[in-house]
């Protein structure tokens, strides 16, 4: 099992392992009320933030698996993060058994397919190091990201309600035929 983060390079982003450096970005991309909107709906406060991202770290330590830090590589900026994590959300075996996809990106990386860029490298990766389903939780009102669920091969499994908001819970049995 990998313990480390891997590095992932595509044609204009780095996938890597968040750093204690990258906190003070890590927190101000989750303070940002357009990045929660679709997430819960509340910007994180710094301690939120800290949680989640010693959370992220130790999701590889425990899992094998987790998030990256998505960098753009033109100006060498944290513009998201992309990866799988466990949820144990208590929605149900359908779901929470499966490892969990996500992926946010700040608004000024949003509409030049950087998003999709980062999910499918980091989908690439699992598909060959821990073949297998997948789900994601997208809210309902988040069409970008239910359309880039789409062509990461996820498809609706059912709508419910959770933490106040409506979702649409999909599945992944493995990838999509590339055309």
């Amino acid at each position: 099992m990998i313990r480390s983060t891997p590095m992932i390079n595509t044609a204009r982003l780095t996938l890597c392992a968040m750093r204690p450096e990258d906190f003070n970005r890590f927190a101000e991309i989750w303070r940002n009320p357009c990045i929660v909107r679709h997430i819960g709906g509340k910007p994180r406060s710094r301690g939120e933030a800290w949680d989640s991202f010693l959370r992220n770290a130790g999701h590889w330590q425990m899992a094998g698996f987790g998030q990256w830090a998505v960098v753009q590589q033109s100006n060498r900026q944290m513009v998201g993060q992309a990866g799988f994590f466990y949820g144990n959300r208590s929605i149900g075996e359908d779901f929470d058994s499966f490892p969990e996809a996500g992926w946010i990106l700040v608004p000024e990386a949003q509409g030049q397919g950087l998003g999709l860029e980062a999910a499918q490298a980091a989908h690439d990766w699992f598909d060959r190091i821990m073949p297998g389903p997948l789900v994601a939780m997208v809210n309902s009102a988040n069409s970008a990201s239910r359309n880039l669920a789409g062509k990461l091969g996820y498809a609706p499994m059912r709508e419910c309600a959770f933490n106040g908001s409506d979702v649409t819970l999909m599945r992944r049995n493995g990838p999509p035929p590339r055309h």
